[in-house]
């Protein structure tokens, strides 16, 4: 059963006047002869099989929803609809909760697998808080009918594309580096990065008796590094790194920069300072 094609926009309404269980299924029955397959059976056929299957219990399965269903002899195909109700209909949901949100199926009284199936896909829409502030936020009948259908033919949110990235390490031995660097990052339009704060080597040979002498001519700040991390758009790594060489200086033939990037296979989240 193509669950999207037998959804159709006659059969989906945002001003329901009805708040009484029993006066809304009516109310549905009429909405779901508006459909020429059901209307051949009648809104009170229709009525009667919906009003059978509440007395097995409520279809209000909380949140807000409720699914009210029936198998309907004589009815050769499916029925689906939606229905928005502004002030809420108590159909004795388990949490007790007014229903604001209806989904309807009727369907041929032998196609039980079908049913079900139906109900399934349709639960498990019914069941996104996504899905359900979306629809309700319907203005119009056509506006239901396509908020829906897209959610059935797959037309959730595609993922957006992302910009190619790269992560750069920028390590500077100048702290009065680190601050011209960030500005020119927030010039670049990269507002968030991590600082990582470190050791050189040197910090460490220092306290070998062999290096001491040699290592003992560098400034105590020269042991103490700071490495800023950030994320880049991959098309412009070599003008960011070139914007970084002009603040420290050809860094393959000046002491204290070094500069690294590493291709991004995911990234998801943010480093931005607000």
């Amino acid at each position: 059963m193509d669950l999207l094609r037998t959804l159709r926009p006659e059969c989906c309404a945002v001003d329901l006047t009805e708040t009484k269980k029993d006066a809304v299924l009516r109310e549905l029955s009429t909405i779901i002869c508006r459909n020429p397959v059901a209307a051949g059976i009648g809104p009170e056929t229709i009525y009667t099989h919906l009003k059978a299957r509440e007395a097995q219990g409520s279809t209000g399965f909380g949140n807000g929803v409720a699914l009210p269903h029936a198998r309907v002899p004589g009815l050769e195909e499916f029925v689906v609809g939606i229905a928005l109700s502004q002030r809420g209909v108590d159909f004795e949901a388990l949490d007790k909760k007014k229903v604001r949100l209806i989904f309807f199926i009727v369907g041929p009284e032998e196609a039980a697998g079908e049913h079900l199936k139906a109900l399934a896909a349709i639960s498990r829409q019914a069941n996104s808080p996504k899905v359900r502030a979306e629809l309700l936020k319907a203005m119009t009948p056509t506006a239901l009918h396509e908020s829906f259908a897209r959610r059935l033919g797959g037309g959730e949110e595609k993922p957006i594309a992302r910009q190619a990235m790269k992560v750069i390490f920028v390590i500077l031995y100048l702290e009065e580096l680190l601050y011209e660097v960030l500005e020119y990052f927030i010039e670049e339009g990269i507002d968030g990065a991590t600082i990582l704060e470190g050791a050189g080597m040197g910090q460490y040979i220092s306290n070998v008796p062999l290096f001491a002498e040699f290592i003992g001519f560098m400034q105590e700040r020269k042991n103490h590094s700071q490495t800023i991390m950030a994320l880049i758009p991959a098309d412009r790594e070599q003008r960011i790194i070139q914007g970084i060489e002009a603040i420290t200086g050809d860094m393959d033939t000046t002491q204290g920069a070094m500069v690294m990037t590493m291709d991004v296979s995911f990234h998801k989240g943010t480093m931005r300072m607000m």
